[in-house]
Formats: C-alpha cells, structure tokens, sequence
C-alpha cells in the first residue's frame, strides 16, 4: 500500500510540474508576440506563425503514432472540433492585437477569468448544477475584471475589450473540450486546431506579410508555434498523471510568469489596481475549485 501511495504521489507531482511547464511555454508564446507586436508586425502574421508550427507538428506526430493510417484524421465530431479551433484561433488573434497596447500582466489577468465564465455557462451549456457559493464566485471574478481593465477610469484602453472577448472564447473553447474529452483522441484536437489556425489566419497574413528581416524575428516566430504546440501538449498529458482539481491552483503560475516576463523584458511593473484585481480573480478561481472538490468528496 505504501508503494502504490508513492507511486500515485509521484505520478501527481509530475503531473503538477507538467502543469508548471506547460503555463512556461504560454508565456513563453506571449512574450515572443508581445516582442513582435511592438515591432510592427501584423497581428495575422503572428498568429499564422503561431499556428503553422503547431499544425506541421501535430500532424507529423499522429501521422508517426498511427502508421501513416491517414484516417486518423477522421472524426464523427467535425463541427466540434472546427468550433473548437475557430474560438482558439480568434482568441489567438485578438491576443496579439491586445498585447501590442496591454502589458502581459493585464492580459493574463483577463485571460484567467475564462473558468470563471466555463463556470457560469456550466448550468445553461451543460446543466451543471451551480451553488450559492459559486455563483458569489463568479460575482466576485467579475469584479476582479473590472478592477483589472478599469471600464470607467481614463486608463483605459479598448483594447481591453478584446481580451474580455478572449476569456469568453476561451471558456466556449474549455466547455467543447470536455464535451470531445474521451470521444475525440487529443492528437486528433490538435491537429485541428492548428489546421482551423493555420488556414483561417493564412489569407490575411499573406496580404499584410512583412518580412522578418533577422533572425531573431525568424526565431521567434517559430519558437512561438512550436512553444504554443509544447504547452498544449504537456497540458494535456499532465491530466494523464493528476486529476484537474489538483492541477487546477498551479495553472496560476501563468500570472507569476507573465508579470516576471513583463517586467524583466519589457519593463512593465504592475500598478496596485492590477494586482488587486489580478488576486480577486485568483480567489474567485480557488473558491470555485474548492467547491468543486468538496462536491466531488
């Protein structure tokens, strides 16, 4: 009993650092963009070069795993799996005009209220069961929010407003995950989703393409989507070794990440407010994962 104790613990600490590996790699395609995007270079290009690397590896990949079986790609849930790219790819490119005006910090903020609206869409999406306790929860996310993008305060920026949008897509993109979780194999996800990014993104990056000129833009571009790619794939692994409500508190590296990030590359310190609104968030993420165990217990 003892050795399968230690081997589950084992198991759930790689998981866990899987996790904090994974939310490294999202920063790390953050802040390549975020570089690029104040250099001038089109919110398309980058997200087709954020899109191109993913897909040439996914499908590499399941192409090697299957025998080179080309019905591998097949799929009884096509228009999920299209959804489910299409919501990724627009909150991608969305992103990547937010970070060229919003400091990481801000938009990893506004980013991490997504399982604060899966939870709120859970009752009317899935019929999920939402209690008192949750529903303060999202009430107080909500505020978090506000206190982040502050709405009313000559701060504010419009482009705030498109990351509101990519916590909303990225909720819709959560809840169609777990619907396909089990059914649709996750190489067969990943393959469509660079698939929808890349082609979606392809005819505008052709018309605005710039060349990147140095290496150092060529560089990050690719170590962008191949980041992107390594991320969603540990994290998904990882849930192979723990279950998501013990994986669910490190998720919020991403926020120790991206101020770091913010601050060691591009100088961007976050004021009060931020934080404050960053930490309610945080505690309304925690409530909720908390409720959720005690339901599970």
């Amino acid at each position: 009993m003892a050795v399968t104790a230690r081997a589950n613990e084992d198991r759930a600490s790689l998981g866990i650092a899987m996790t904090l590996a994974a939310w490294a790699f999202f920063t790390v395609v953050d802040g390549s963009m975020k570089w690029l995007a104040v250099a001038g270079f089109p919110a398309a290009q980058l997200a087709f070069m954020r899109y191109l690397p993913h897909f040439a590896i996914s499908t590499g990949l399941l192409l090697l795993r299957s025998g080179a079986r080309w019905d591998v790609f097949g799929t009884s849930h096509l228009g999920l799996c299209l959804l489910r790219g299409v919501l990724l790819a627009s909150a991608t490119f969305f992103n990547f005009v937010a970070l060229k005006f919003l400091p990481l910090t801000v938009t990893g903020s506004v980013m991490f209220s997504a399982p604060i609206i899966v939870c709120a869409l859970s009752w009317p999406l899935l019929g999920e069961r939402v209690g008192p306790w949750r529903w303060f929860a999202i009430a107080l996310g909500f505020i978090g929010v506000l206190v982040v993008i502050r709405p009313f305060d000559a701060t504010f920026h419009w482009a705030a407003l498109l990351s509101v949008y990519n916590a909303l897509a990225l909720s819709l993109y959560s809840i169609i995950t777990r619907k396909l979780s089990g059914i649709v194999a996750a190489e067969t996800m990943q393959f469509y989703m660079g698939l929808v990014g890349t082609l979606l993104t392809l005819p505008a990056a052709l018309w605005l393409w710039q060349d990147p000129g140095t290496a150092l833009n060529w560089g990050l571009m690719l170590l962008a989507g191949t980041a992107a790619w390594a991320g969603h794939e540990l994290f998904s692994r990882a849930h192979g070794f723990a279950p998501a409500n013990t994986l669910i508190p490190y998720t919020y590296s991403f926020l120790i990440y991206m101020t770091l990030a913010g601050y060691l590359i591009f100088g961007d310190m976050p004021d009060g407010l931020t934080l404050l609104g960053a930490g309610i968030i945080i505690l309304s993420g925690l409530i909720i994962w908390r409720r959720a165990m005690i339901r599970e217990v």
